[in-house]
């Protein structure tokens, strides 16, 4: 469970104890936190809800002292997220700071245009453990541009040069389907972990045509049986058009947006939330059981594999 969790003050000296007990953290605590530090990002997808082009990002001060709060509720793993995070002037210092409190796993999503060999060497001397790129597919189209064509080099210097575990996922939904294939196999030659991803929408839903699916069954049985993620709840939801999923989000997966609040994920940021600093085991307790009216077509895969361990247990039925 990592070093032992110390006291620490709020500005003003207001204790904010010493976090989750083991068997808290067991019953109820995160595997997953997720932090937006910017929601500036450098491109402007076509399919993505999640950047804007004017914020500022999340000062450092702050962002300490939310990370010192996800301490107290021990997530397994804490991923920087945007926008884009490259994007944030003080990036290295915060996962200096991830690693000074003990985060096992230090993570990061980017769409990785800003990985030249400088910032590569910083993140391996600063502690990221792992790293998550996804790749819309090979050609650049009016939709996308995050593909093999645009990052081949910058993808090419992360091989050459990490220390830390990359994982580059296929998405399939915005390139034409026969490309997700050589994605993969682009990341296998690599030496990264090959992933696929279906695209969602706003709301977080499937809503691909049979073409689609079809290179995503394709890209699956390239993979192997690594690319059936949570108990393959994605197929599950290709076929009966319901996913088996008692979403745990506000308890065992963390979404904290740029404002500090906690929120059940991206696609639910005007849904519902709640400070991050004043977030407990009582939180995590009614999240974790509250059942969420998005969840039955839900392909958020965060949320879904996080959520995956506890399918055994029961959830109220409405949304809260």
């Amino acid at each position: 469970m990592g070093p032992a969790l110390r006291p620490y003050a709020r500005p003003g000296g207001l204790s904010m104890g010493q976090g989750l007990s083991t068997l808290e953290w067991l019953r109820y605590g995160p595997f997953l936190a997720q932090i937006v530090v910017t929601r500036r990002c450098n491109l402007s997808c076509g399919y993505c809800f999640e950047y804007d082009k004017s914020s500022e990002p999340v000062p450092l001060p702050l962002l300490k002292l939310r990370l010192a709060k996800l301490r107290e509720l021990r997530p397994w793993a804490v991923a920087l997220m945007g926008g884009e995070p490259t994007l944030h002037p003080d990036l290295l210092a915060i996962f200096a700071e991830m690693r000074r409190l003990g985060f096992r796993r230090r993570m990061m999503t980017t769409n990785g245009l800003r990985l030249d060999e400088r910032l590569v060497d910083g993140l391996n001397r600063e502690g990221l453990t792992n790293l998550n790129v996804s790749v819309d597919g090979v050609r650049p189209n009016g939709t996308t541009v995050k593909v093999l064509d645009t990052l081949r080099k910058r993808l090419e210097t992360l091989a050459r040069h990490a220390r830390f575990a990359v994982v580059l996922s296929a998405v399939v939904g915005s390139s034409p389907p026969e490309e997700v294939r050589q994605v993969v196999e682009f990341a296998r030659a690599k030496g990264f972990t090959p992933r696929v991803l279906l695209l969602h929408d706003e709301d977080g839903q499937v809503r691909l045509p049979p073409e689609q699916l079809q290179a995503y069954a394709r890209a699956k049985a390239q993979i192997g049986r690594a690319a059936k993620e949570g108990r393959d709840y994605r197929q599950a939801l290709i076929e009966t058009g319901t996913a088996p999923f008692r979403c745990r989000a506000g308890a065992r997966f963390l979404y904290i947006d740029e404002f500090g609040m906690v929120r059940w994920c991206a696609q639910t940021r005007s849904t519902w939330g709640k400070d991050l600093l004043q977030y407990g085991l009582d939180d995590l307790r009614e999240q974790f059981y509250a059942g969420k009216p998005c969840s039955a077509r839900c392909s958020v895969g965060c949320v879904r594999t996080a959520s995956a361990y506890d399918q055994w247990r029961a959830q109220s039925p409405a949304g809260c």
